[in-house]
């Protein structure tokens, strides 16, 4: 027989909340007296927040867990009612330590991601492609949107240097901002020729043929000579100035630079003469202006070091050396050329020259103004019994990781990518090409594809495919717009007349989209050293590094194919 449980009688208070006071009648306190002596009791009002009533979860051997303040009533560790059991507190373990499930359906549950169950193998491959084809559209589509944005995000230009060094005795006196430029509009009328000069050899179709399968090796032409000639040092153009033929000379390399100043990032100068009525436009022995840019408007940095080989100088020496021997090379050099008027006016009696024909042409500016300037075509072919013009330039490819475009993989399949990211890092080069075209009312322009044999090896290339394009479809293409072009140059011009007597340098500036004139004295630059590269007969050469094979073949064909030191 189980004995019996007794239970406490539960006292009644029928003042309020709670057990009675002491205070109260003499049958309340002997209820009161039945219950446990010095237990707490926790007040509280009707506002407070309730926690729970007992709490069997919790684990007081984490001490570091901040405690909710809820749960503090049920915290007698620190009460003093419990005298004996404290060391009972400090001796006890709780067996089972691990803290407590979390629940499956809590509210953190509820906004967790599911896991994706694994695909089958194809619908990847299937999804990567998709990828990539969206990749590819969005990239040539921003290509195209950016090629001719000249107010992109440019790379950082700290390293980037003047290209003449400005001297504390000039004195600046005007600050143009390219933003000016690009309002800048007029047109003039279709030019005269004034004089043809020099000797054209014909083009080579075959060329067109060529694809990165069938690459051809790009020779090396050491007894053709090759002139950079100023404006004040060309003998026509001192004639022409003589006989007062215009007040206004230059030639079409520094009129393109003028032109195209808008896209250009690095520095380059440009020397202007003021004498009498007439104003020319020079440029400084072994400036700038007579090397290539390459990956002037990318957003990839070049290596700094200028002994890199693909240090922005040493690519421009590099594609310099390209685009002479390849406008040289597409040519049927049978000895038959198409000859003007007077032959090359630099060239010595019995000096073989390179297919060239200058045209020294008048344009219109004003009532009273007119500008001869001296421009360049390379070639000449008949098409339908007609003689048609062309100019020969090389784009070259120096290590597609810059690029991240493969010329030997893209070439024969998305030829439109290519030329879309050589017009996104090499803008300003494209553009002046195109404008010399123009202004030489060229027929046709040939760009070239010319890689190197191997991404370290600067000395060796190869031609990988030739395009033709009419120059002006190509400067639609391109945006460059002919009106914008000779508003540049009207606008340098007028300022330049208003301009005393002297000499003057116009400066782009390295950092910013701007250039600046100064005044400089009557025999600046007349005396400067200039690092600028010898001939190739004069170098000091390397041991060759091509294969025995290689320089045979070499050999047979009358070709140096020895590396140039561009630094000697």
């Amino acid at each position: 027989m189980v004995g019996g449980f007794e239970v406490g009688a539960v006292p009644y208070n029928p003042d309020g909340w709670g057990p009675p006071e002491s205070t109260a009648t003499n049958a309340a306190a002997a209820v009161v007296s039945n219950l446990p002596l010095n237990v707490p009791f926790a007040p509280f009002s009707r506002s407070d927040k309730l926690g729970r009533i007992a709490d069997w979860t919790r684990n007081f051997n984490h001490q570091t867990r901040s405690k909710n303040p809820s749960d503090s009533v049920f915290d007698f560790s620190n009460d003093e009612s419990f005298p004996a059991s404290a060391d009972d507190d400090s001796s006890f373990r709780l067996v089972d330590g691990k803290p407590p499930p979390r629940p499956k359906f809590g509210p953190k549950w509820r906004f967790q991601q599911h896991r994706q169950l694994p695909q089958r193998r194809d619908e990847e491959v299937e999804a990567r492609k998709r990828e990539a084809e969206k990749e590819r559209a969005r990239r040539d589509r921003l290509y195209n949107q950016n090629r001719s944005n000249v107010n992109q995000p440019r790379r950082e230009a700290a390293v980037f240097k003047s290209s003449v060094d400005i001297q504390p005795e000039w004195n600046m006196l005007d600050q143009i901002p390219f933003s000016t430029f690009s309002k800048l509009s007029f047109t003039v009328p279709e030019p005269e020729d004034l004089l043809l000069c020099g000797g054209l050899e014909f083009y080579d179709r075959t060329f067109d043929r060529i694809t990165p399968k069938n690459e051809r090796r790009l020779e090396r032409f050491k007894n053709r000579n090759f002139f950079k000639v100023t404006t004040t040092d060309d003998p026509v153009i001192r004639r022409l100035a003589n006989e007062d033929k215009a007040t206004v000379f230059a030639t079409d390399t520094i009129l393109s630079s003028l032109m195209c100043a808008p896209r250009s990032v690095y520095s380059w100068d440009i020397v202007i003469q003021r004498v009498g009525n007439k104003l020319f436009f020079d440029k400084r022995d072994g400036s700038q202006l007579d090397l290539l840019s390459v990956h002037e408007t990318s957003q990839e940095p070049l290596p700094e070091a200028k002994d890199d080989i693909n240090s922005a100088y040493s690519l421009s020496v590099e594609a310099a050396y390209i685009n002479q021997n390849f406008s040289q090379q597409v040519l049927i050099r049978d000895g038959n050329k198409v000859t003007f008027d007077e032959p090359n006016p630099f060239a010595n009696e019995g000096e073989e020259v390179a297919s060239v024909a200058y045209r020294y042409r008048r344009w219109k500016l004003d009532d009273d103004m007119y500008l001869v300037a001296r421009c360049e075509v390379q070639s000449v072919v008949e098409l339908n019994k007609q003689r048609s013009f062309l100019t020969l330039n090389a784009l070259n490819e120096f290590d597609p990781k810059y690029s991240g475009v493969d010329w030997r993989q893209k070439l024969e399949t998305q030829r439109g990518a290519v030329l879309a990211t050589e017009l996104k890092n090499n803008a300003n080069k494209l553009a002046k090409w195109t404008a010399q075209a123009l202004l030489a009312s060229a027929d046709l322009m040939k760009l070239g594809y010319v890689s190197r044999v191997h991404p370290r090896d600067h000395f060796n290339h190869v031609i990988l495919a030739v395009v033709g394009y009419k120059p002006r479809e190509f400067a639609a293409q391109i945006n460059l717009n002919t009106s914008n072009m000779w508003g540049i140059v009207k606008s340098i011009v007028d300022l330049c007349m208003k301009l005393n007597e002297g000499k003057y340098v116009l400066v782009k500036d390295p950092s910013k989209p701007q250039v600046r004139i100064y005044e400089v004295p009557a025999d600046a630059f007349e005396n400067d050293y200039v690092e600028e590269p010898l001939p190739e007969e004069e170098q000091v050469q390397p041991p060759v590094e091509s294969a025995d094979g290689e320089a045979n073949a070499a050999a047979a064909n009358d070709v140096e194919d020895k590396p140039i030191d561009a630094e000697a």
